[in-house]
């Protein structure tokens, strides 16, 4: 009997198996269901609830109105040592790097062929002078055309004139340093056969640096010449230098509409060729609306910021000027007082909602 009931309950479980998977998986999908309705209520209630945002009170600041331009330090003598004439270098001195004074000799081309040329001449020079003495006394005497005279005299004056020309070609064989400076690196090597055309180094003098900088013809009127601008040598320290403004090109820049201006560095050391900050003051301090660059919307024909008016979002076309690191100054569409979203503007939407998560306040450094 035990054997017969424990097989009928087992034929009994298989046969409501069948049942039981049919009820679970229904109860499955139902829960789903469930689920998913809720899933997207909660979605819906996400989407109507106000958008957090932080913002700042506008407020008039005074601010020193300068531009920011970019220049560059140049030496103030700057030469590449070149030989005038072509030949092999028998000499080369190039100390790289060091200090050489005025005149110094660098390097020297061969000159052998000039100076025998050079010996020689003055051999039939010293003949010539013989014969004009001879002729002079003869003259005296009538004892020798006049012309015969005025020929010695013209070899003698001729034969000068070849040897000066040929020690001006001599001279051209020694390069010497046309001023006191640190020479480059040496870029030929002794017996090399050298032109006009080959660089042996370069030299710089760096007693007395220049700040070379362009500016857009609009501010032409705020670099005249004597006047003082700040320059930022170093990014890291921040410290900035004055610079006195020596000359600017005479005329603007047809393809870029920006004037050269050349200033001279006051003290402080720099390599040239390095990038430099210039800033140029264009006045007296004044009373002007600042807000981070970042709150600014750029559109294509204008430029919005977002506002914060009776708990909802409003969108306004502003006009800026002159921008101050991470500052930009709104000279119209902003009045004391509004506040400002700072951080948020990217989820603002206009009439939309909106929760002031907190009041920020932006300061501003004059400089």
């Amino acid at each position: 009997m035990n054997y017969k009931y424990t097989w009928s309950a087992s034929a009994g479980n298989r046969r409501l198996t069948p049942y039981l998977s049919l009820l679970l998986i229904t109860g499955t999908l139902l829960f789903l269901s469930s689920c998913k309705e809720k899933k997207n209520t909660f979605e819906q209630k996400k989407g109507n609830s106000p958008t957090t945002v932080d913002v700042m009170i506008a407020k008039a600041e005074n601010i020193g109105n300068q531009v920011e331009v970019n220049g560059s330090v140049v030496a103030s003598e700057f030469a590449e040592l070149r030989p005038e004439v072509s030949g092999l270098l028998t000499f080369l001195s190039v100390p790289e790097g060091a200090l050489v004074q005025k005149g110094t000799v660098v390097a020297r081309v061969n000159s052998a062929d000039l100076e025998a040329q050079v010996s020689k001449l003055k051999v039939q020079l010293e003949l010539a002078e013989t014969t004009e003495k001879r002729l002079k006394q003869l003259i005296d005497i009538n004892g020798v055309n006049q012309a015969d005279y005025d020929i010695a005299i013209n070899t003698v004056n001729g034969l000068k004139a070849d040897i000066q020309y040929t020690q001006t070609l001599i001279d051209k064989t020694v390069v010497r340093a046309p001023f006191t400076g640190i020479i480059g690196l040496r870029r030929v090597s002794a017996g090399s056969y050298v032109t006009p055309s080959n660089v042996i180094a370069t030299i710089q003098q760096l007693s007395q640096l220049r700040i070379d900088f362009t500016v857009p013809e609009s501010y032409q009127n705020y670099v005249p010449k004597g006047s003082n601008v700040q320059v930022l040598l170093d990014q890291n320290t921040g410290k900035r230098l004055s610079a006195r403004i020596i000359a600017s090109e005479p005329q603007v820049n047809q393809s870029t509409r920006n004037l050269t201006v050349r200033a001279v560095l006051n003290g402080g050391t720099a390599t040239p060729g390095s990038f430099v900050k210039v800033y140029l003051n264009e006045g007296a301090e004044k009373s002007s609306i600042l807000i981070p660059a970042n709150c600014i919307i750029p559109e294509a024909k204008s430029k919005k910021v977002v506002l914060v008016k009776n708990g909802k979002a409003m969108f306004v076309n502003v006009e800026t000027g002159s921008r101050q690191e991470e500052y930009i100054e709104i000279i119209k569409g902003l009045s004391v007082g509004d506040s400002v979203v700072v951080s948020g503007v990217l989820f603002a939407r206009q009439d939309a909602p909106v929760t002031v998560r907190s009041v920020r306040d932006v300061k501003v450094v004059s400089k």
